[in-house]
């Protein structure tokens, strides 16, 4: 009887323990929640996942802390954050970068299934720079010097594969031009580097080169949207001032690895969804010139799935190769 009655004990409890929701959906967060940055400190993937850090401390309860992990245009941290164990105390910031991966790297993972799409939290354009000594103005101005000086000039990106390259790749076949490509392991170096003067053009993301070009330090030639942004209301777009039909956008979400449950996905989306609709992250987005985006995880995953095969175009046509 005493068998018995441990089996039946036992049996039971299993039995709640199966009809119990997960106790990690129930209790999220029960401690710090880590955000990998896959890129370098200093740059627009940093300043936006420091950000969202700070908005979701204080909406979670628990310190969500970045974790800057660079490399490979991204997927070191990418991958690092997908391999890590699927109880939401990995968070990974997804650049507009990670739908370029599939067409330039041999992934350790695949960029669909081993994701859990959450939200996506920005989007806006990047802001083609110049160092001042550089004697040009305009998108057309670029243009002539590049075909003047084929092959001379360097622009630079956050990493080979990114989405900042293949904008400037696809720049670049639309107005039949040749340029020097110069990979670095983030926006913070690849920004410093045109700042001084060793790189001649830039495709950044407005946030970090914005403060550069108020201050003089870099001349803005264009925005890669169809449309001028408010942050930089005097900029043209590139489609306007010297080459129509180009536009590129780019944006950043949050990810977790496959097999995040549900109810951790859905809270993070909501609290990321009501920190957006606040006037004050609105506003401090436009300041950076980029807007509020949000939707569901699965409207996050459409995106991913669709701009993966537009870019693997982009890297065919420019023969784009890892080095």
């Amino acid at each position: 009887m005493i068998g018995l009655h441990g089996t039946l004990s036992r049996l039971v409890a299993a039995a709640v323990l199966a009809a119990s929701p997960p106790v990690p959906a129930q209790q999220y967060p029960a401690k710090p929640v880590r955000l990998i940055v896959p890129f370098a400190p200093g740059g627009g993937n940093d300043v936006i996942g420091r950000f969202m850090a700070q908005r979701l401390t204080a909406a979670l309860g628990q310190q969500v802390f970045v974790e800057n992990r660079a490399g490979a245009g991204g997927v070191i941290g990418v991958e690092a954050g997908i391999k890590s164990p699927p109880d939401g105390y990995t968070l990974t910031l997804i650049p507009s970068s990670y739908t370029a991966y599939p067409g330039v790297y041999k992934l350790k993972f695949d960029p669909i299934n081993d994701l859990t799409a959450i939200i996506q939290i920005s989007q806006g354009p990047l802001l083609v720079v110049v160092h001042p000594s550089l004697p040009v103005r305009t998108t057309q101005d670029l243009i002539a010097l590049a075909r003047a000086r084929p092959g001379t000039l360097n622009f630079v990106s956050p990493g080979q594969g990114t989405t900042l390259q293949l904008a400037t790749e696809l720049f670049a076949i639309m107005a039949g031009i040749k340029m020097n490509h110069v990979p670095y392991k983030g926006t913070g170096p690849a920004l410093a580097d045109t700042v001084a003067g060793h790189a001649d053009l830039y495709f950044s993301g407005i946030a970090a080169a914005l403060p550069h070009v108020k201050s003089g330090r870099l001349r803005a030639i264009a925005v890669t949207t169809a449309q001028r942004v408010p942050a930089a209301p005097d900029v043209p777009t590139i489609a306007e001032s010297g080459l129509p039909g180009y536009e590129v956008v780019v944006w950043y979400g949050l990810g977790g690895p496959k097999g995040l449950p549900r109810a951790i996905v859905d809270r993070i989306n909501g609290e990321v969804t009501a920190a957006l609709k606040s006037r004050e992250v609105e506003e401090q987005l436009q300041n950076d010139g980029l807007s509020p985006a949000g939707g569901t995880p699965e409207q996050f995953l459409a995106r991913i799935k669709k701009e993966i095969e537009v870019w693997r175009k982009v890297v065919k046509d420019a023969g784009v190769k890892v080095e």
